[in-house]
């Protein structure tokens, strides 16, 4: 088949490398124009854009994809299908209308739960046991359109936003493989989305990723993982300062806590929650790299009883 493959992030690479492995054609990459990095104003290519020139295909990075301009270079290439990972933009009708068959998505969830665009962090966030990728074909709306193909995948005990993204990337290629090629064949029967059972996974803000302590230790647990790497779990320390932090553990035989309170035990960093106290993993101070919380709380000599959080 001769495919259009439309991604940005490093989860995005596993398809476009399982398409290429499947002997399609990959015609043409789309991916979003190059940005800053965390520091300094140096700008660097996406993951998907450094894949794609390293293995000499042709990279597009239009500020709008669905510009008229782009359009018709796009259907001058008499195109099948168009593959799309983890993109960034909204693709409009016109742009959908430019391939043979359909332009179909990968996403992160077992739809119609979790349409939007942090599906896996949610699902992590909500206690899910299982999640799961699908194949579909887009449409006007937000992931509504008729499902190609549904794989599931256990939600771990320790898995987050970060880890749970890398494997369920690695095993969404081959099915995005497979319903390419079903489309192609007319073996696919794409199905429309139930009613029931819908669910929004929104962009995580800042704000999502505090740290309340007060909440039960299972929710501190979720939240932070959820938010693990990005956009980043944090607290304020005692100081008033800003601080990262990584996935804990709860430890419900430690004794109750004051939510937030701090204190060490048994080589471990404990903070209070509304139930069981948790073990912190690592944490980083404003303007520093992670540390494991048992040598920052040697240097920061913050004694029994210190605060995070709110009071």
């Amino acid at each position: 088949m001769r495919l259009l493959f439309a991604g940005t992030p490093e989860i995005a690479v596993p398809t476009l490398q399982a398409l290429e492995d499947a002997g399609h054609e990959v015609v043409v990459v789309l991916t979003q124009p190059d940005a800053p990095g965390r520091r300094g104003r140096t700008l660097h290519p996406s993951p998907v854009k450094a894949h794609a020139l390293e293995r000499g295909l042709d990279v597009w990075t239009p500020e709008k994809a669905s510009a008229p301009d782009v359009v018709e270079r796009i259907r001058a290439l008499e195109i099948d299908a168009a593959a799309v990972v983890a993109y960034g933009q909204i693709l409009r009708p016109a742009l959908l209308d430019a391939v043979r068959l359909a332009w179909v998505n990968l996403h992160f969830s077992v739809l119609p739960a979790w349409r939007g665009a942090a599906p896996v962090q949610r699902a992590i966030m909500a206690g899910d046991d299982v999640t799961g990728a699908s194949t579909f074909v887009i449409e006007k709306g937000l992931d509504t359109g008729p499902v190609i193909g549904v794989l599931t995948e256990r939600i771990r005990a320790t898995d987050t936003a970060g880890t749970l993204l890398e494997r369920l990337a690695e095993v969404g290629a081959p099915l995005m493989v497979q319903s390419l090629e079903a489309l192609d064949s007319g073996a696919a029967r794409p199905q429309p989305q139930d009613d029931d059972g819908v669910s929004y996974a929104h962009k995580l803000a800042r704000d999502d990723a505090y740290v309340r302590w007060d909440l039960s230790a299972h929710l501190v647990d979720r939240r932070i993982r959820g938010c693990t790497p990005a956009p980043g779990a944090w607290t304020t320390l005692p100081d008033g300062t800003v601080a990262k932090l990584g996935p804990v553990s709860p430890r419900p035989q430690r004794g109750r806590t004051a939510p937030g309170q701090l204190r060490e035990e048994g080589g471990e960093v404990l903070v209070g929650t509304g139930t069981e106290p948790v073990a912190l993993g690592w944490i980083a101070p404003a303007g520093r790299k992670p540390m494991d919380a048992a040598a920052w709380w040697r240097g920061a000599r913050l004694g029994e009883g210190a605060q995070l959080g709110e009071a």
